[in-house]
């Protein structure tokens, strides 16, 4: 049986936090689906497309990882793609309390779907998307900070 996890998020844009969840998250599953959600609530940066374009210059070209989008609940979109396992990142203790609702949920919505929490390597704990978006608006240097693509992406799109 293939065990498939979903690494849910917005990744506008994708950092190397991000890339560190992915590749780490295929110790636990042998297959990852990185799911970008559309959300209608939301503004983002870079249309959909993109993100996920960018997300696949990130990671290369790993067999097991695969890109999509999706709208409505997780739960259902797991159900769809037979997904068990949600992977989500937790920086800071102020994040837990979100995902843990998020977590009690997705199970209520669907049983079977665990939710497995990994903490970022301790170089990226602080990242985050808004956290680039922000230095990147402001003309800092965000080269270390994500793929080259992607710094190049912010760089086309706040210095035209």
């Amino acid at each position: 049986m293939t065990r498939i996890a979903i690494y849910p998020g917005s990744f506008d844009p994708p950092t190397k936090g991000h890339e560190d969840l992915i590749r780490r998250s295929l110790v636990l599953a042998d297959r990852v689906i990185v799911a970008v959600a559309i959300n209608v609530a939301k503004q983002p940066l870079f249309p959909v497309e993109e993100r996920l374009e960018l997300l696949r210059t990130t990671v290369g070209d790993d067999p097991r990882v695969t890109f999509e989008a999706f709208d409505g609940l997780l739960a259902v979109y797991a159900r769809r793609v037979s997904a068990t396992l949600v992977i989500r990142g937790l920086r800071a203790v102020s994040d837990f309390e979100y995902e843990f609702q998020m977590a009690l949920m997705n199970r209520q919505l669907h049983p079977s779907l665990e939710t497995v929490f990994l903490v970022p390597s301790v170089d990226l704990t602080y990242l985050s998307s808004s956290l680039v978006r922000e230095v990147s608006r402001f003309g800092g240097d965000v080269s270390a900070l994500v793929h080259p693509a992607v710094a190049d992406a912010l760089t086309r799109r706040f210095r035209p």
